[in-house]
C-alpha cells in the first residue's frame, strides 16, 4: 500500500518555510535556472515532441505577465531548482505570446497525464489544483472584498482593513470505494462515463462525518447495499477541480441492489475471473489507468486487500 498513486508523491520540496520570503522568491523569480509552469484556464502546458512532458519555461519567458499580476504560485523545488505556476487565464491567445508560440500547447491533464512521468504529473496537478483555487477565491467570504495573493500564492488576504481575513487553500475530501464480497466486486456507472466504462463508487465526506461513515453511507445511498470492515487503502489528489480521493476497501453484507438513478445509471456484481478475463470494449471497461478507483480494482482482482 505505499506505492504511490498517480499525481502523489511528485518529489518536489515544498520548502514551505520560504514562502515568507520575499528576497529569496525575488532572487529565484530572477533565477534563469528557475522553471515556471504556465497554466491556461485549468489546462497545463505540455512540451512539444514524441511523448508527452511537462512545459517547462524560464521565469523570463513570462516576466511580462509575472509583472503585470498574473497570479504566481511556489511550487517547490527540485534538485535545488525553484519551480512556480503562472496563470494566465486572463491572455486570450496564450500560445501567440513570445515566450511560448511554438513550445508546446496546453492540455486537460486528464487528457494527457497517465503518459507523463509519474513526478511531473504530480507537479502539474499542484500547478492546476492550486492556481484553480485562486480563480474561485478572490472575493472574501466573511465580508466580500477582494482578496489578494501572499506567502508566494498559498494564502489569499482580505483586502479590506477591517476584515484582514486570511484565506488557504482548500481541498474536498472524497471517499472512494471497492465494495467486495468473496469473489464478486460491486461496480457502477454513471451516464457521463465513457462507453462502457465501470467504476467504483465515491462521494463526497459530509460535515460531522467520519470517513469510514461516508464510505458506509454512499455506498447504502448510491446502491442499497450494507457494508462492514471498511478498511483505508491509500489516497490520492485529484485536482478535477480541488478533490482528495480517500481509497477503501470495504466488504459487503447484503447482496441486493437497488440503484439510486439520480447518482447512477446502473450497478451491478462482477466475478473477479470475469473481469480478468474480459478484454477492453464499449460494453465494459476498468477506470483510467492514472485513477486510484483502478488501482482499488486491480488490487483487489490480485488479492491484495488491506486487513
Amino acid at each position: 500500500m505505499n506505492r504511490p498513486n498517480f499525481y502523489a508523491s511528485s518529489g518536489l520540496d515544498r520548502v514551505s518555510h520560504l514562502r515568507r520570503d520575499a528576497d529569496w522568491l525575488a532572487e529565484r523569480l530572477a533565477d534563469p535556472e528557475t522553471r515556471v509552469q504556465p497554466v491556461w484556464r485549468s489546462q497545463n502546458f505540455i512540451a512539444r515532441g514524441a511523448e508527452p512532458a511537462a512545459g517547462w519555461l524560464p521565469a523570463s519567458a513570462l516576466r511580462r505577465q509575472i509583472e503585470a499580476g498574473a497570479t504566481v504560485a511556489l511550487l517547490g523545488t527540485q534538485d535545488g531548482v525553484a519551480h512556480f505556476a503562472v496563470d494566465l487565464s486572463a491572455e486570450e491567445a496564450p500560445l501567440e505570446l513570445p515566450g511560448i508560440a511554438d513550445l508546446g500547447d496546453f492540455f486537460d491533464l486528464r487528457r494527457v497525464g497517465p503518459a507523463l512521468r509519474h513526478a511531473e504529473g504530480g507537479m502539474l496537478a499542484f500547478a492546476r489544483g492550486i492556481l484553480h483555487w485562486h480563480s474561485r477565491h478572490r472575493f472574501c467570504g466573511v465580508c466580500g472584498s477582494p482578496t489578494q495573493s501572499s506567502e508566494a500564492g498559498h494564502q489569499r488576504r482580505c483586502s479590506n482593513p477591517a476584515c484582514n481575513a486570511s484565506h488557504f487553500p482548500r481541498t474536498d475530501p472524497a471517499v472512494i470505494m471497492l465494495v467486495h464480497r468473496g469473489d464478486r466486486c460491486l461496480l457502477g456507472r454513471q451516464p457521463q462515463f465513457p462507453p462502457g466504462m465501470h467504476s467504483t463508487l465515491a462521494g463526497f465526506v459530509e460535515p460531522g462525518e467520519s470517513l469510514e461513515d461516508a464510505v458506509a453511507r454512499e455506498v447504502r445511498e448510491e446502491t442499497g447495499i450494507v457494508v462492514d470492515e471498511v478498511r483505508y487503502h491509500s489516497s490520492q489528489p485529484w485536482p478535477f477541480p480541488s478533490s482528495i480521493m480517500l481509497g477503501f476497501h470495504a466488504r459487503a453484507v447484503t447482496d441486493e441492489i437497488v440503484v439510486d438513478t439520480n447518482e447512477l445509471e446502473r450497478a451491478a456484481w462482477y466475478d473477479r475471473d470475469w473481469i480478468l478475463a474480459h478484454p477492453a470494449d464499449d460494453r465494459f471497461r476498468l477506470p483510467r489507468p492514472d485513477s486510484i478507483a483502478r488501482r482499488l480494482v486491480e488490487d483487489w482482482l490480485k488479492g491484495e486487500v488491506p486487513v
